[in-house]
């Protein structure tokens, strides 16, 4: 825990130097954006001054970290506003539609794959293998617009876009989230009949424990360590799936923001954006070694 508290440092300049490498490769000048092509080659400097684009990568980007390393996220290209501010703004919607999904996967998977796991080529077995199949199989670019077709557009259930209520957030929610029920089914299942194959596990149903008790009291408290450690990764990663479910459903958060950022080559702004995300992903995985500690003591020895 130690060790990675003080490599977050490094994780995050890292993220940063891969994402200004990135953006600087994209084609394309920020300032042919803000100001259209046809601006007089005078205009375009005299911003490009203005702006700081006139100096070499290197230096724009230890500019930025050293206004970073004073609270300083910069100011949009394309917004003419703090980027901490814009930030703030888009970050209640993605935080929103992340613990949705993870909800949704946590509700959705964890059963269906502890009773998989149970009772193993059952029917509700077949239900969780198809599930799992379905869940990793199919990306997010084709899930979400097969869900808009079929509950918006045909059923007329739920609205296609936007952030008015909860029935906005069913569609981005279960996009989102139906990949991390995927992998999480088939994990759960699989630490289930392990669980259930091990010595205590036979010695507590020759005892006369029930079959749910077994499962429950016994084998579930072995299975989850290994739920927790994909569950806390994914949960992480759901920041980054968020990006193209928004843009898909027009879900105003930092990933539909991030999005139009890199159209507009507003260079602070993805940066902003990428860094509240890395930075996020870090501390979610900081909380699930946390809760791993707290479910197996015996890996304190090791931290």
């Amino acid at each position: 825990m130690r060790r990675r508290l003080a490599l977050l440092p490094l994780t995050v300049l890292g993220v940063l130097v891969l994402v200004s490498v990135f953006l600087h490769l994209v084609p394309g000048d920020a300032v042919d954006v803000m100001l259209g092509e046809s601006a007089a080659p005078a205009d375009r400097e005299v911003l490009r001054r203005a702006l700081g684009l006139d100096r070499p990568w290197p230096a724009q980007l230890l500019r930025f970290v050293a206004a970073l390393s004073q609270g300083d996220l910069g100011w949009s290209l394309s917004y003419r506003t703090p980027v901490a501010k814009l930030v703030a703004a888009r970050w209640p919607a993605t935080l929103e539609l992340a613990l949705a999904a993870l909800a949704f996967a946590l509700v959705v998977a964890l059963p269906l794959g502890i009773a998989a796991g149970a009772r193993p080529g059952s029917a509700i077995d077949h239900l969780a293998r198809w599930t799992s199949l379905t869940g990793v199989c199919v990306p997010t670019i084709v899930l979400g617009p097969l869900l808009i077709l079929g509950f918006a557009v045909h059923l007329g259930w739920l609205p296609v876009s936007g952030r008015e209520g909860p029935a906005h957030l069913a569609l981005p929610a279960t996009t989102l989230g139906l990949g991390m029920v995927g992998i999480l089914v088939r994990l759960a299942r699989t630490a289930m009949i392990a669980a259930l194959a091990e010595p205590w596990a036979h010695a507590a149903r020759a005892r006369g424990a029930s079959p749910l008790r077994v499962v429950l009291r016994h084998a579930l408290p072995a299975a989850l360590p290994p739920l927790v450690t994909v569950a806390g990764l994914q949960a992480g990663a759901l920041l980054a799936g968020a990006i193209v479910t928004e843009t898909i459903f027009a879900w105003p958060g930092i990933g539909r923001l991030t999005v139009q950022a890199i159209g507009a080559r507003d260079y602070p702004l993805v940066q902003g954006c990428v860094l509240v995300i890395a930075v996020t992903y870090v501390i979610v995985n900081c909380c699930t070694d946390v809760v791993l500690l707290w479910l197996d003591p015996r890996l304190r020895d090791g931290e």
